[in-house]
């Protein structure tokens, strides 16, 4: 039977797939693993061999949808493959963004409160979802469009509804709408992809809110080698906007702080992410640094919020490792070439 390469079945702006090789040979076998920033998982995906049969493992992403989905993957993939497969129609992705952005909504709200809360419905429709759409925005609620009685409404700009957008159309489809998942022999389609992420996450504990909780002394005390990713909402990204935006507040700053004041003890290994000229000045000789081209954004359009200067950003890409990460000759030289 051909290998399942484990991948987020959406797309995500911002996700590492293309570097979790060198992360984890920077981080190699911790016993505590924790993503605060979780996003497509690309690099606990990524983990090689069985290590992640062992252990702990702890991802968190203050996006409740995002985190509604890999609880519910985890928990019920066979349902959230039901409610994720349906064909690409414009009518519905809208009448779906609106239904999210409201019953939705209220739906997961008990995310942060219960660990153990999901819900496949809301899991299904927000993945078939967001790979149909098109740049930023999907499940923002902060559009022009809404429903009433039954009945599409516009109410203007600065409403509380959803933006109108034509689907995704190109190619064969993207994510859980491609038509041909890269699966193994047996299982194969979305029910099959879904499964077997449900078998990875299985003991993965998948937290919902603010980053700092699970990077407490309490939260990081199991195992004498923990590995931190930190792959925060760069400088101005279109996720820190909606998520992370607090006046004043500087979020990747915060996290490069609790990173160096971390770095030197002897029990942490962590991989800092973030552009050259957003932490370069700030970081200490003993931190070593590897290069990195990200891909393009998808068509390289003028997509609000998303292509804005991604030709030049994509080239400043960068991983901070700590002084306890593993030492290989090969990360010292490190420079990757992303795919165009």
């Amino acid at each position: 039977m051909s290998q399942i390469r484990l991948d987020a079945p959406f797309p995500w702006f911002g996700g590492k797939r293309l570097v979790a090789a060198e992360v984890w040979r920077a981080l190699g076998p911790v016993e505590n693993y924790v993503e605060p920033f979780a996003g497509s998982l690309a690099v606990l995906l990524g983990r090689p061999d069985d290590r992640w049969r062992t252990g702990s493992e702890t991802v968190n992403d203050a996006d409740a949808y995002l985190c509604n989905f890999w609880r519910a993957i985890k928990a019920a993939p066979d349902e959230v493959a039901r409610h994720a497969d349906w064909p690409v129609n414009e009518a519905d992705l809208l009448a779906r963004h609106i239904w999210l952005v409201n019953t939705g909504r209220e739906r997961i709200a008990r995310l942060e409160g219960d660990p153990e809360y999901y819900d496949a419905k809301v899991a299904g429709w927000w993945v078939w979802g967001i790979c149909a759409w098109i740049g930023s925005g999907w499940c923002a609620g902060v559009g022009p469009w809404t429903s009433r009685e039954g009945m599409l409404v516009y109410e203007g700009r600065g409403g509380s509804g959803v933006w109108r957008q034509r689907p995704h159309l190109g190619d064969a489809g993207r994510g859980v709408n491609r038509a041909e998942p890269s699966l193994g022999e047996e299982e194969p389609g979305l029910l099959g992809w879904f499964n077997a992420l449900a078998d990875r996450l299985r003991r993965v504990r998948v937290c919902c809110g603010d980053w700092s909780r699970v990077v407490t002394d309490g939260a990081l005390s199991h195992g004498s080698v923990v590995g931190v990713f930190l792959d925060p909402p760069y400088a101005g990204d279109v996720r820190s906007r909606d998520l992370y935006r607090v006046e004043g507040y500087e979020l990747s700053t915060h996290v490069r702080e609790w990173a160096l004041s971390h770095g030197d003890d002897p029990r942490f290994r962590i991989v800092l992410a973030g552009y050259e000229d957003e932490h370069r000045d700030a970081m200490p000789s003993s931190w070593r640094v590897i290069k990195w081209k990200a891909r393009r954004a998808y068509g390289r359009r003028a997509l609000v919020g998303v292509n804005t200067g991604n030709e030049a950003n994509r080239h400043k890409e960068r991983l901070w490792l700590s002084p306890h990460c593993q030492k290989l000759d090969m990360l010292e030289e490190a420079s990757l070439l992303g795919e165009e």
